[in-house]
């Protein structure tokens, strides 16, 4: 693989005089024969390199919000993290997402969404365009799935380490062609090594730029970064040399939902939560295995009234709904309102409310109004058989928290219905009462949380030292679908 910026800057020039996709990547074909006689390759760290590096950074736990020794920071300069944005970028604008037959409706425009030099953040004139992906693939595909990382390095590393154990990954690179990565959202803030963890998901898209997929959360957006820490530590770290706007502008690069199948059946892999707004019916319908779909306005007045029944058993959810949700086009992720793929809930117990406004956070959907939801989302052709997301977590112990815990990282909703007892249950007590066990079904209308990364305010504040990732293997009909759970031991030293 080439390191050098100079390759990646190449063919953003390229897309900037709008030359057809197959022309464009014709022309960098030959001009990258040049690139490899010409210039000498820059000294990325091999995957052991790299992992011995940051096995020496003190836990987030030990640092109590304190930046590392700069003696110790595995990239001694902005640049290493920036060179790789540039092939993402790159592989971004000239990839699936620059071919217009690959969108369904309207097509980005190529001087505002394609132009990596402007951001709606910085620039008025540029609109917010969030986008849904559609992801076929073929049955007895497995698939790689992890919840929030927030700045914490040791438990992405810890995990890599066991796929490179069970031979999934040599290095970076996977090692089978049947095999994808999905990441669902958090990659930074709230820990100190986001920098670290966005460069080892960078080395992971480079070496599997069609096997590797990130979703964006919540955090990957400027309001969030800046409050919450990763401008802080990308400037502590590198001053003024730290291009934040080069990271928010990677970020509009990736889709806030997933659909994620084969045949007519989906599963609905986001950060956040259900987003009525959105019908996902006429992506899911496109021809082939990836397609694209501006999300535009998001119509949920509207979802509400061609659904009079959605709510109708939970009279009080009705009322709330009818007061919070709206149509509108999106300037921000939470502007005029929450996007809800970035930022909604689910409820913890099958009997609780179908619909609910926190207004600290976002929305947060029930048991009946999710199945009805999913039920109708895809559509004559398709069907939306679950979720599967992250993004719900406390680092103080709550019931969900504690069910995370219980469930090994990996927490199906809606198993209980509420009672006092229910609600202060410790994990000791909910193991055995819980899904637990390594391979589990995925039931139709089913809600599934991965825990966050537990090096973190969350592993502390809940006592837990586990990370946990997934394995979905996806089967010829939707009832033979599975999911194997996986938790690594993170050191915290």
């Amino acid at each position: 693989m080439i390191s050098s910026p100079i390759f990646a800057a190449w063919l953003l020039r390229v897309r900037s005089f709008r030359l057809p996709f197959r022309v464009s990547m014709a022309f960098a074909v030959l001009v990258l024969a040049g690139v490899v006689c010409l210039l000498p390759a820059q000294a990325e760290p091999t995957f052991q390199q790299w992992t011995d590096a940051c096995g020496k950074l003190p836990a987030n736990r030990v640092l109590g919000g304190r930046l590392p020794p700069k003696a110790l920071l595995p990239l001694k300069e902005f640049q290493a993290l920036s060179s790789a944005l540039d092939q993402f970028l790159a592989i971004s604008t000239n990839g699936p997402l620059a071919g217009k037959t690959n969108w369904v409706g309207r097509v980005p425009k190529q001087e505002t969404f394609f132009n990596t030099g402007r951001g709606w953040f910085m620039n008025p004139e540029v609109p917010f365009e969030p986008f849904a992906q559609k992801l076929v693939l073929p049955a007895g595909s497995q698939v790689f799935l992890q919840g929030d990382l927030h700045g914490d390095i040791h438990s992405l590393v810890a995990v890599l380490k066991r796929l490179n154990e069970r031979q999934w990954l040599e290095g970076f690179k996977l090692r089978r062609p049947e095999c994808r990565m999905v990441f669902l959202g958090d990659y930074t803030d709230r820990g100190l090594y986001g920098v670290e963890v966005l460069y080892t998901l960078m080395r992971l898209k480079l070496a599997n730029p069609d096997q590797v997929y990130f979703v964006r959360g919540n955090h990957e957006d400027l309001n969030l970064v800046a409050r919450y820490g990763f401008l802080a530590e990308g400037r502590g770290k590198y001053g003024r040399e730290f291009d934040a706007a080069r990271i928010l502008r990677a970020y509009d690069f990736l889709p806030v939902v997933i659909y994620l199948g084969l045949g007519q059946d989906f599963v609905q892999l986001c950060h956040g939560g259900m987003e009525p707004g959105y019908a996902p019916a006429a992506l899911l319908a496109s021809p082939g295995d990836i397609a694209f779909e501006l999300l535009g306005e998001l119509r949920q007045a509207d979802f509400l009234k061609k659904h009079p029944n959605w709510l109708s058993g939970d009279a009080p959810s009705g009322e709330e709904a009818a007061r919070f949700l709206k149509n509108f086009v999106p300037t921000a992720p939470t502007t005029p309102a929450v996007l809800g793929f970035m930022w909604n809930d689910f409820t913890v117990f099958s009997d609780e409310p179908s619909f609910a406004h926190n207004p600290d956070r976002a929305f947060v959907y029930g048991h009946p109004s999710t199945r009805y939801w999913l039920a109708q989302a895809g559509g004559s052709k398709a069907r939306v058989r679950a979720i599967i997301r992250g993004h719900q977590h406390s680092g103080i112990s709550n019931p969900l928290m504690r069910r995370l815990v219980a469930s090994q990282g990996l927490f199906r909703h809606w198993q209980e219905a509420h009672s006092p007892s229910a609600q202060a249950a410790p994990p000791a007590a909910l193991a055995g009462k819980l899904e637990g066990g390594q391979e589990r079904r995925i039931p139709e209308g089913s809600v599934w949380t991965f825990n966050v990364a537990p090096d973190s305010v969350y592993g502390l504040g809940c006592d837990y030292g586990f990370a946990t990732f997934g394995i979905l293997e996806l089967g010829a009909e939707f009832g033979a679908w599975k999911i194997a759970v996986e938790t690594v031991q993170v050191s915290g030293r």
